[in-house]
């Protein structure tokens, strides 16, 4: 598909979902304003042949309120809010948009470093679709060579600029999590496997705060008091969806949520230093006094 058709086809979404209802006359008058309009009008006919492709590319349904006014709405907007891949897939391709429309600039913009393993997706993919056995040499930091073995694919998820699979290894009898910057070779096999039905993706990260799945820990509701200005970040940027903001003043805001505290969770908490304090539960508590007192330890002899 021409680069110069996506480009219209996100900024038809985009109109529509920050109007939330707008007339066709509204969308033609802005589709002048904008440059890749190039002076002309947008036809009736191109608007809807606009919409059926935009459904079948993203998934996003594009409705007539057929009274008043008649204007146009987006049917599923929550798909592109709730961090679906559809919300995912939507926002990278805006984003990959502009930066292609801003090469002229491409020394003023800075990107993280994503690691390895983005080319593997194409072929978990394709056995993520078909139900396909991968043939996988991986080496996990804890091993000093890597090791080559089957893995059923469940599904991938990124977390913080990493892609991981999530599959059943026949070895172990049971789902573990692979980060694909380990992995040295990955290979499609003939061999189909019955993907279980009662496994969904959504809900078996749907307690967890990263990627840790870990079933030893129960969910809990942890407490934190945090520092005004760290508070200022967290209602912005949650750090999970059942955060919730329960006390407010101006030193500090408490704030719950509900779910397992495995390390990942414990790692984040401990990157905001002094300007978060837990609460509750008292274990966890306990255990992130006791990390600062490892780390005290390690730095006294400096104040001495």
């Amino acid at each position: 598909m021409a680069k110069n058709l996506l480009n219209k086809y996100v900024w038809l979404v985009e109109t529509i979902y920050k109007a939330k209802k707008i007339s066709f006359e509204d969308i033609n008058r802005r589709w002048l304003d904008n440059d890749l309009s190039e002076g002309k009008e947008l036809p009736k006919r191109t608007f809807h042949k606009w919409r059926i492709q935009i459904e079948e590319m993203f998934g996003l349904i594009i409705e007539n309120e057929n009274s008043g006014q008649y204007r146009f709405f987006i049917q599923n907007a929550d798909d592109l809010r709730n961090g679906s891949m559809r919300s995912w897939l939507f926002n990278t391709l805006t984003v990959s948009n502009l930066m292609m429309e801003s090469a002229s600039i491409k020394d003023k913009i800075l990107f993280e470093e994503i690691p390895d393993g983005q080319q593997f997706l194409p072929v978990i993919l394709e056995a993520l679709k078909k139900n396909t056995v991968l043939e996988m040499t991986y080496q996990s930091f804890w091993r000093d060579e890597a090791n080559t073995f089957t893995v059923e694919p469940y599904c991938l998820k990124a977390f913080k600029q990493r892609w991981y699979l999530v599959a059943r290894s026949p070895y172990y009898d049971k789902i573990m999590i692979y980060a694909l910057d380990r992995v040295h070779e990955l290979e499609p096999t003939a061999l189909h496997f019955d993907y279980p039905k009662d496994f969904v993706a959504e809900e078996y990260f749907e307690d967890c705060f990263g990627i840790i799945a870990d079933q030893n820990y129960d969910v809990e509701t942890v407490k934190l008091k945090v520092a005004a200005g760290q508070a200022n970040y967290l209602r912005t940027l949650t750090l999970h969806q059942t955060q919730k903001e329960i006390e407010r003043n101006d030193e500090y805001s408490i704030f719950t949520v509900r779910l397992r505290p495995t390390f990942d969770f414990r790692q984040e908490i401990l990157t905001m230093g002094s300007d978060i304090e837990v609460l509750s539960p008292k274990w966890f508590r306990e255990e992130l006094a006791e990390i600062s007192e490892h780390m005290w330890n390690k730095y006294k002899e400096d104040k001495r």
